[in-house]
């Protein structure tokens, strides 16, 4: 759809509308009856109206602000190449599919830990593959240790997520994977912004794999990502997501290798656009998401830089209650921007239900560590998995971990609050 002079005079106008409705004063925030979450998505009118415009150009499907999302946000990843697909979760299950096509892998052991978001282990099942479950260590996130005991000849790969944004130690583990000649799958969703050795996490392994999800630290409203160096990885990739067309065209874009009524399907002449290369699926995000998410990647290391802040603050707060609580271990290496503040009781008075039941009561949402131990979940009962060590400290994390948010909507005054209240709550403990 092409504007004319009176379109774009109106669609000025409706910008300035949607600016002005985000300038207005906000809701007054009531501690005590405001709720603090533990995710938020932050958007302005920019967003808006970058929606707005990618409809009103008349492509839904992905085109140039996907284009141009996808290699801001490869820049900004450290990588050679981004493909934009419709949730984390997706990306998980596109990034280990392609290495089992580009290796030809038929089973085999994949290495995740235990304690995990289910979507970072399904793929592993999905793709027939076995989980071998190792434990993780105080930085949260999957055990070096773990890793050396798990690995035998049937052994193929590492998936793990970097936990809450603590890096895991990346030095160890892709030593261990390159002696091994293993595989690793990097899943970076909740670890937008952080480093291990001066690297972006998400530049280690073969792939990494991000989420847009509303609670993320930038949305596209849902969405993933998927980020590679290998070209053939990306290739195959990008076949999957797309019904696995052999075709490499960019959506809206027709002939772009010049013979396209040119290639030979079992000795008739067929469209390149409807040769299909793998098993594939239909995972694309839309025009729009990318639009909102260029908008998005604008704000990113100011969203980074307030969660370092807030993290940071709430550390020293809590240097006061170390009698009751540990916090997270961070290698020396580790340059973290955490996505939530882990808070672990070690003081057994302590019971966590009744805890979380009192901040909640004061509006003060909190998370446990998404499945805890996996293999205590109904749904992986009566998988095949292996476990080759005393899952010692997912246990742990099971029984006494939560967290609480520190993302760019909390600021110092509801960090004062939250303090507060944990200290009224512990004031009754003494």
């Amino acid at each position: 759809m092409l504007f004319n002079k009176v379109d774009k005079i109106k669609l000025k106008k409706v910008h300035a509308l949607i600016n002005e409705i985000f300038q207005k004063p906000k809701q007054e925030f009531i501690f005590g009856e405001s709720p603090i979450t533990t995710g938020l998505a932050i958007y302005s009118g920019a967003e808006i109206n970058s929606v707005i415009d990618s409809l009103l150009s008349g492509r839904l499907g992905l085109a140039n602000s996907g284009r141009t999302f996808e290699k801001k946000f490869a820049d900004y990843t450290n990588r050679d190449k981004c493909i934009l697909v419709n949730s984390g979760s997706s990306a998980n299950l596109l990034a280990l599919d392609a290495i089992k096509v580009k290796y030809n892998l038929n089973g085999g052991e994949i290495i995740t830990p235990a304690c995990s978001f289910p979507t970072t282990v399904n793929p592993i099942i999905q793709l027939g593959f076995t989980p071998a479950f190792v434990d993780v260590d105080e930085s949260l996130n999957i055990s070096p240790k773990g890793i050396l005991r798990a690995i035998n000849s049937k052994t193929k790969g590492l998936l793990f997520s970097h936990t809450l944004g603590n890096p895991s130690d990346m030095g160890e583990i892709m030593s261990i994977a390159k002696r091994n000649k293993l595989f690793v799958i990097e899943d970076c969703c909740d670890a937008y912004g952080s480093k291990y050795n001066g690297k972006m996490c998400g530049s280690f392994g073969i792939s990494s794999t991000y989420s847009f999800y509303p609670a993320h630290t930038i949305t596209l409203g849902e969405g993933g990502a998927i980020t590679t160096n290998n070209s053939e990885l990306f290739k195959i990739i990008r076949s999957l997501r797309d019904w696995g067309r052999d075709c490499w065209c960019d959506t809206g874009v027709s002939n772009t290798c010049g013979r396209r009524f040119g290639y030979m399907l079992d000795g008739v002449n067929y469209d390149h656009k409807y040769i299909y290369s793998t098993i594939g699926y239909n995972m694309k995000p839309l025009e729009l998401q990318a639009a909102m998410g260029l908008e998005q990647l604008k704000k990113l290391n100011y969203f980074c830089e307030i969660r370092k802040r807030n993290f940071n603050i709430l550390t020293k707060e809590f240097q006061k209650f170390t009698k009751y609580f540990e916090l997270p271990k961070i290698h020396p290496k580790a340059e973290p921007v955490f996505f939530g503040f882990p808070i672990l009781i070690k003081d057994k008075r302590i019971d966590r239900t009744e805890l979380v039941k009192f901040l909640n009561k004061k509006k003060i949402a909190t998370r446990y560590l998404f499945g805890g131990n996996l293999t205590c979940q109904p749904a992986y009962k009566n998988i095949d998995y292996k476990v080759y060590q005393k899952l010692e400290y997912t246990d742990k994390i099971m029984r006494y971990l939560f967290w609480i948010g520190i993302h760019p909507g909390i600021n110092e005054e509801i960090i004062t609050y939250v303090v507060d209240s944990f200290s009224t709550y512990l004031g009754n403990k003494r």
